[in-house]
């Protein structure tokens, strides 16, 4: 979740073969094709909702933001005037950079359209994760800040914190904690034997940050990351699950079924409701016993028909069904008192026969919320492309060359342009005939990601100009590496501006941990 890409000093998934998709937190992974995300991690394409947003920021508009997790919940918050939120944060571990401003401008594109924004300083991971003094992550810790106040983060609006000087959310990663086992970091993670206690502790934190905008209110929440985050983001959809009081799902019979075998059953349902008023369970076991279903799902059809056979004459019928989770014993009293309609109670679940899944789950909500649960919303997220390092290869703090720092000199930044690689041919002449090639270029990204601005039309142009071999690489760094100069002159002079706005923020600047 934080926007650091350094090296794993521990404990990371092993990054080589990283473009086959092992996901790694801490490493510096990168993705050759990010397509596959969408079908080894259930990650979906950010273009399936664009058209549902009213102004979408420019890094959505050009795809630079390409994948989402359940972002459309946040979307009909934000359409319907209910309350969000938007988190992420940041391991002080260097110069804030470029690629840290994209993740600065998603958190202030959320505010501003009327979300609860959170930015936190990620000092306990940086401390026990990568080794950092206080006195360091103190320095950082404060330039990552200024950049993100004058970048347009309003402060008396929005939240800022570190996790070392939180105790609600170190509170909430103990209680997360519990719900959480060594198993899991080994599988999500690698942690090992020799994985520090302390940075485990970390990733807890971590979950905690996630999830801390819901403690004053459930509320859909979005976390803007790079993929190599996700499994951060997948481990606290998890975690909020199990501290859930009561889960719902759909139903149409007395026993219990996984997603597999409900989607079968249901396929018997409506085919026989055709038939008859009353379809039960025996007749939709002769029914998906003669049906023809994909060998796929052998499993699943076997142990829907002996399920189908054991509850014999009983009769299908579609309803929601509330399980208990973690409900004390009251919480499910209430539950049941507040379901309307035609219901039947058992040992551990509800079922309502008058009730939609979506009402259903904010019933439940309610009630558990009402007697001393959580009720989160799982989080969702958002993904952006890795921005290319100057110098090939990915961004990277630990890497002064590949990065150009929100702190350079505008001098430094220019003569950094300037000495990137680019997507250019070998020589004039063969650029003019085969065109450039700005999707393999590093300066072309400096234009798309940054540079351009909200101007789409001007970075479009430069594409077009450079693919069509009207735009040389000599002219065309010389433009990206003056709008460089430009742009860190005019920001470092919006951080000393700040200055004094940061210093009336309720955030620690010097650690009480410091030696």
């Amino acid at each position: 979740m934080t926007g650091d890409d350094t090296p794993a000093t521990d404990g990371g998934t092993d990054t080589e073969g990283a473009d086959s998709l092992a996901l790694d937190p801490w490493g510096s992974s990168t993705v050759s094709d990010y397509r596959k995300l969408f079908e080894e991690f259930g990650i979906e394409s950010f273009e399936d909702v664009l058209a549902d947003i009213p102004n979408p920021h420019y890094l959505m508009r050009r795809a630079i933001i390409f994948g989402h997790r359940d972002y459309r919940r946040v979307l009909e918050a934000m359409r319907d005037d209910e309350p969000f939120a938007a988190l992420s944060g940041f391991m002080p571990t260097g110069d804030p950079h470029i690629g840290h401003k994209m993740v600065f401008d998603e958190i202030i594109w959320h505010q501003e359209q009327g979300g609860d924004a959170y930015a936190l300083i990620a000092d306990l991971e940086a401390h026990s994760a990568r080794g950092l003094s206080w006195e360091e992550i103190d320095e950082h810790a404060r330039d990552y800040l200024l950049s993100l106040l004058a970048l347009g983060f309003d402060p008396e609006e929005g939240t800022l914190y570190r996790q070392s000087e939180d105790r609600d959310v170190q509170d909430l990663a103990f209680e997360l904690g519990i719900e959480a086992n060594f198993s899991e970091f080994q599988s999500i993670y690698g942690f090992d034997g020799e994985t520090d206690v302390s940075h485990m502790q970390s990733v807890v934190t971590q979950m905690a940050d996630i999830l801390s905008p819901q403690l004053d209110e459930p509320k859909p929440t979005v976390i803007p990351v790079g993929p190599d985050q996700d499994p951060h983001v997948r481990f606290a959809r998890d975690l909020a699950a199990r501290t859930r009081y009561f889960g719902v799902t759909e139903a149409y019979a007395s026993f219990e079924m996984d997603d597999e075998e409900r989607r079968l059953v249901a396929r018997a349902y409506e085919a026989l409701t055709d038939e008859s008023d009353t379809v039960r369970c025996t007749d939709a076991a002769d029914w998906l016993a003669g049906a023809d279903i994909a060998g796929g799902e052998t499993d699943a059809l076997d142990s829907a028909v002996e399920k189908l056979e054991a509850a014999g004459k009983e009769p299908l019928r579609p309803r929601v069904r509330f399980l208990d989770r973690n409900a004390t014993d009251e919480a499910f009293e209430a539950l049941i008192d507040a379901i309307e309609g035609e219901k039947r109670v058992f040992e551990g679940h509800i079922d309502s026969f008058d009730m939609d899944r979506a009402d259903a789950e904010d019933l439940a909500r309610e009630v558990e919320v009402a007697h001393g649960g959580y009720g989160f919303v799982p989080p969702s997220s958002v993904y952006h492309r890795f921005m290319t390092g100057l110098t090939g290869g990915k961004m990277s703090s630990s890497i002064p060359a590949s990065h150009i720092s929100l702190l350079d000199d505008p001098e430094t930044g220019y003569d950094k342009v300037k000495a990137a690689t680019t997507g250019g041919r070998t020589s004039a002449e063969e650029q003019r005939e085969l065109g450039g090639e700005p999707d393999d270029c590093p300066v072309y990204e400096l234009y798309a990601y940054l540079l351009a601005a909200d101007d789409d039309e001007f970075a479009e142009r430069v594409y077009e100009e450079c693919r069509e071999g009207d735009r040389l690489c000599g002219d065309c760094k010389e433009q990206a590496a003056q709008l460089m100069k430009e742009f860190l002159a005019e920001h470092q002079e919006k951080r000393a501006e700040v200055e004094d706005l940061l210093e009336e923020t309720d955030i620690e600047l010097e650690s009480p941990r410091r030696r």
